[in-house]
């Protein structure tokens, strides 16, 4: 039996049929670029994550960068972010001209927000928390050292749209943040997309201005900046996936709770912790057998990923010759191993990752 670690495919008729309506509504009427769709769309996201804002953009890595520019971060200023993430996190930073700071993880593989404080210096403007696989980050106690030291809070909420601390959203906690709606999200598009969420309507301005060349009234240039606008075919296509958002968190963690029940003994789970809801962009394990499992789930028809097999710090762009200040975030990326827990599997092929889960470790070392 083949279970792909991703399914794109759109195999419900009637849900394709209504993409396409959306999509040929946009052919009709021509507005191809900040069309009534897009406006439609970013008021629909604000309210599902419960902000005031939510501007389209044209990926997340262009979030990430109009949301600290719109902050004022800048050249000379330092945000101190996760060692354990995609690039784009510290692309977004390093591309403002600001410096990203790595600090280690905790074994949930969040922000460490202890080594956090100690990163602290006087250079230091913001902190980017990555809600990494889909779950939030440690709000309160973040939120609360960022009060304390006078610091900006800026989420990378890429991978967790819907996941929730005390009932409030990912992205509501900060003074601008970035989710991402590539097509491998759980709200996806059908090609890049992003977005900026922010409670403040000055920081909205000039994210509107800088997803735009820095362009206001469509003809004086008051930032340079570069063109990221999210077109109006993906803001419609996103409408109608935004309404069935909750059906598709529900089935992720449905699955999520399966794998927990049926092999959440043999391997590290992640963890859902009080007062906590997760999204599961990302079903990951640790285990100290990752290679040899990925191996014997491969020979099964099983694809499995690794998220991600190098920190930050590790590649050549962000090379750090301090590789022991992450012990935790070493450990780990010989250990994670992401499992396929999208909402278009069967029942059949979930079965059949328990079975063949337990499989492995039933046999001897």
């Amino acid at each position: 039996m083949l279970v792909p670690f991703l399914d794109l495919r759109i195999t419900d008729e009637a849900f394709r049929r209504e993409l396409l309506a959306a999509i040929d509504k946009v052919f009709v009427h021509g507005r191809i670029l900040l069309g009534p769709e897009l406006e439609d769309f970013e008021a629909q996201l604000a309210e599902y994550c419960g902000t005031r804002h939510a501007i389209g953009v044209g990926s997340g890595t262009d979030a990430l960068f109009i949301a600290l520019r719109a902050l004022g971060i800048g050249a000379g200023d330092e945000v101190i972010t996760t060692c354990l993430s995609f690039v784009g996190t510290a692309n977004g930073i390093a591309l403002t001209g600001a410096k990203p700071v790595f600090v280690d993880i905790r074994d949930d593989l969040t922000l460490d927000i202890e080594r956090v404080e100690k990163a602290i210096t006087p250079r230091t403007k913001a902190i980017m928390p990555v809600h990494f696989t889909g779950k939030l980050c440690a709000m309160r106690d973040l939120l609360e050292l960022a009060r304390r030291r006078r610091l900006l809070v800026v989420e990378d909420a890429a991978p967790a749209i819907g996941a929730t601390w005390m009932g409030r959203k990912a992205g509501s906690f900060s003074a601008a943040s970035a989710i991402s709606m590539n097509p491998m999200k759980i709200l996806n598009a059908c090609g890049e997309a992003g977005a900026v969420l922010t409670d403040d309507p000055t920081v909205r301005d000039r994210v509107l201005a800088l997803r735009y060349n820095g362009v206001i009234n469509k003809e004086y240039c008051h930032y340079i900046s570069l063109n990221g606008r999210l077109d109006t075919i993906q803001a419609a296509i996103l409408s109608k996936r935004l309404a069935r958002l909750e059906g598709v968190i529900g089935k992720r963690r449905d699955i999520a709770a399966q794998y927990n029940a049926g092999f959440g003994d043999c391997v590290d789970p992640p963890a859902e912790a009080a007062g906590y809801r997760d999204v599961y962009y990302t079903y990951t394990i640790r285990t100290p057998h990752r290679d040899r499992l990925a191996a014997f789930l491969g020979e099964r028809g099983i694809e499995t990923k690794v998220q991600h097999p190098a920190l930050i710090p590790e590649h050549p762009a962000f090379k750090s010759t301090d590789l022991e200040a992450f012990p935790v975030g070493r450990r780990m990326t010989g250990r994670i191993l992401c499992l396929p827990a999208h909402e278009n599997l069967s029942a059949e092929q979930v079965a059949h990752v328990v079975s063949s889960i337990r499989g492995f470790f039933a046999r001897p070392p």
